[in-house]
């Protein structure tokens, strides 16, 4: 494998870690129930993707969402090997800055875990409603894929790609946060699932995992409707 995949791959982990460490950490420290928590949260999660965006987005597009990735193979800016070893390492990644988290919780005491579920996401902003989980969910992946679609397809906007996918995410977030705690994002969900001490978290994170992969793919077939293939796969201009 050469050198210029391998540093894409890590490049993912990377940005996935830096994601869910940063966004899922100012929901564990934070909470969303505080005078600003859940707008905090949202801009956490919106600012580590401008962050990282400007920092590994030369090297691998700055994905680090398993949603965004099947967009860009939908639409042929991916190809079969790269849309698997990026979904792989950005699960790694998403593992890692969960298990970072978990241990600084652990080790300073700084907050009881013993009913939370370390920034997983859950359906008691739904009543419990696996249809309106799915539903929530899709519906703002496919705003978010559709939005990142659209931006890095546009070469003019390259400059300010990052702050419009990162903003995007944050009003994602504050729409979704108090209702399933937002993931439109499958390794997002699965890092903290893996660690969280609430029990439903496993058993409900086939959730989020399918629906922001439904969200995403519709949004590649909304954006290849709308500028074709050859627009949206990047071989022309938009």
């Amino acid at each position: 494998m050469e050198i210029s995949r391998i540093r894409k791959y890590f490049a993912e982990l990377v940005g996935t870690m830096v994601l869910v460490f940063m966004g899922c950490g100012a929901a564990v420290f934070l909470g969303c129930e505080t005078t600003g928590g859940h707008l905090a949260v949202a801009l956490a999660f919106g600012l580590s993707i401008v962050a990282m965006a400007y920092i590994i987005g030369p090297i691998s597009g700055c994905h680090i969402n398993p949603a965004v990735s099947l967009g860009a193979f939908i639409t042929k800016k991916i190809g079969t090997i790269d849309f698997i070893c990026y979904v792989c390492f950005q699960i790694i990644g998403a593992i890692i800055g969960a298990a970072l988290l978990w241990g600084l919780v652990d080790i300073t005491g700084l907050t009881d875990l013993t009913g939370g579920g370390l920034g997983a996401n859950g359906l008691a902003g739904v009543n419990g409603s696996i249809a309106g989980a799915i539903l929530i969910e899709a519906i703002l992946t496919f705003i978010f894929v559709l939005v990142i679609l659209g931006v890095t397809s546009d070469k003019t906007k390259g400059g300010i790609a990052g702050i419009v996918i990162g903003l995007t995410l944050t009003f994602v977030h504050i729409v979704g946060i108090p209702l399933t705690g937002t993931s439109v994002n499958p390794a997002r969900s699965i890092g903290p699932a893996l660690f969280s001490d609430v029990s439903s978290s496993l058993p409900e994170l086939w959730i989020f995992i399918v629906a922001p992969l439904i969200g995403a793919a519709i949004a590649a077939a909304v954006f290849i409707g709308l500028y074709g293939w050859k627009k949206a796969s990047g071989e022309e201009e938009i």
